[in-house]
């Protein structure tokens, strides 16, 4: 029973706050406790205004709204996902195409140094167009 008395008394408690309104000096301050000093007057606080069905009705028109953008907001951060990955997918594909390229034309020279006085002219005009390749398909 005691129990019962107590959680009714909390309850009128926080159903009926009030604000304390303080002069004081010159000085206007509010508080929820009452005034320790200076003029003090009880500003009643008004009730809560009813629902209306047409807000609820809102509210719903604006989660659904919501979850729609949401949805368009998550089509499109996968769809650009997948165009990311498949630039960086190109980007390594032409990376290692450049590489394999470059290691061409290294060997190339290597050959046009190396190679037989009689065939040197050959291996020149392959290293030539080692680099040109590379000039061509991998640019600085």
């Amino acid at each position: 029973m005691k129990l019962h008395f107590l959680f009714l008394a909390s309850f009128a408690m926080t159903a009926h706050a009030q604000i304390y309104k303080c002069t004081a000096d010159g000085k206007v301050t509010y508080s929820q406790t009452p005034c320790e000093r200076g003029n003090e007057k009880v500003l009643p606080v008004p009730d809560a205004p009813a629902a209306s069905p047409a807000s609820g009705r809102e509210l719903e028109r604006v989660r659904r709204a919501g979850a729609q953008l949401e949805k368009e907001r998550t089509a499109r951060e996968t769809a650009q996902e997948r165009s990311d990955a498949r630039a960086d997918r190109a980007v390594a594909s032409r990376r290692q195409r450049c590489d394999k390229l470059r290691l061409q034309a290294k060997w190339a020279e290597e050959d046009a140094r190396r190679a037989q006085p009689q065939a040197q002219e050959a291996a020149r005009l392959k290293a030539r167009r080692a680099a040109d390749r590379i000039a061509v398909e991998c640019p600085a």
